[in-house]
This record gives structure tokens, C-alpha cells and sequence, in this order.
């Protein structure tokens, strides 16, 4: 009954994970803390840190574009780990969801080119970036 009083947009959440997210935001990898800090807080849209949807904590999700981001470790490239990935984005694409992935190695190396990649699948420009304090 509360999830229809918010209107029917509304993406099921889990309770469950709450405490797992919050370890999760106080325990960034140094990968999603340069995306975070360096260009995600700059965007002019919210962007929620390890923000959970359905049975799944994402590393950030942008919900006025239905976007979730991904910063992948090594182990996202075990067959195991490509197919719950595989399942994960399908799960989200049926809320109507896109999932941006990006290698912790493309971030570290290729920061630019993954916040360019960002920037156009937003729709964005650099321009529209708000500066840091």
C-alpha cells in the first residue's frame, strides 16, 4: 500500500539490503570513489551511491534517466560472473533500466573516455558539468 501511494513508478526495494548499501557507500573502491568525487557529483541530475533495486545494490543509479553505472573489478570477467551480470541487467532492463558497465581498469586509465561515454549515453555535455566548490 505504500509503494502505490508513491505512484506506480515506483522500483521495489529491499529493506534487507539497507545495511549492506551503507557499508558498501563507506567502503568504495578507489575506482568508483574517482568516478564519484572527480565527475558523478558533478552531473546535474541525483546520483545515489550503492543505491539498491530489487534484490541488487548498485554502484550508482540515476533514476530521472533509469541509468545505473557499474564499475566492474577483475572477477566481473569469470564466466560465473559474466552470466549473473547478464541476469542482474536483464532483471533491471525489465524496470526499464540501462546498465553502463565499465572495467576498473578503463576508469583508471581511460577516465576521460569513460566520462565522455557517460556524458553521451546522458545525453550531456562536459559543459553541463556543475563545478566542484
Amino acid at each position: 500500500l505504500q509503494n502505490l501511494a508513491r505512484g506506480v513508478n515506483m522500483l521495489p526495494y529491499n529493506k534487507n539490503l539497507v545495511p549492506n548499501a551503507r557499508t558498501l557507500r563507506k567502503n568504495m573502491t578507489p575506482e568508483e570513489k574517482h568516478l564519484w568525487y572527480d565527475f558523478l557529483k558533478r552531473l546535474p541530475f541525483n546520483v545515489r551511491r550503492q543505491h539498491n533495486i530489487e534484490n541488487y545494490i548498485v554502484d550508482f543509479y540515476i533514476a530521472k534517466k533509469k541509468i545505473v553505472i557499474e564499475a566492474d573489478g577483475n572477477q566481473h570477467a569469470s564466466t560465473e560472473h559474466k552470466e549473473a551480470d547478464r541476469q542482474r541487467d536483464a532483471a533491471l532492463a525489465s524496470w526499464g533500466i540501462t546498465v553502463l558497465r565499465y572495467s576498473n581498469d578503463s576508469i583508471r586509465n581511460s577516465f576521460n573516455t569513460v566520462a565522455a561515454d557517460i556524458l553521451k549515453k546522458l545525453g550531456l555535455e562536459f559543459s553541463d558539468l556543475k563545478s566542484l566548490r
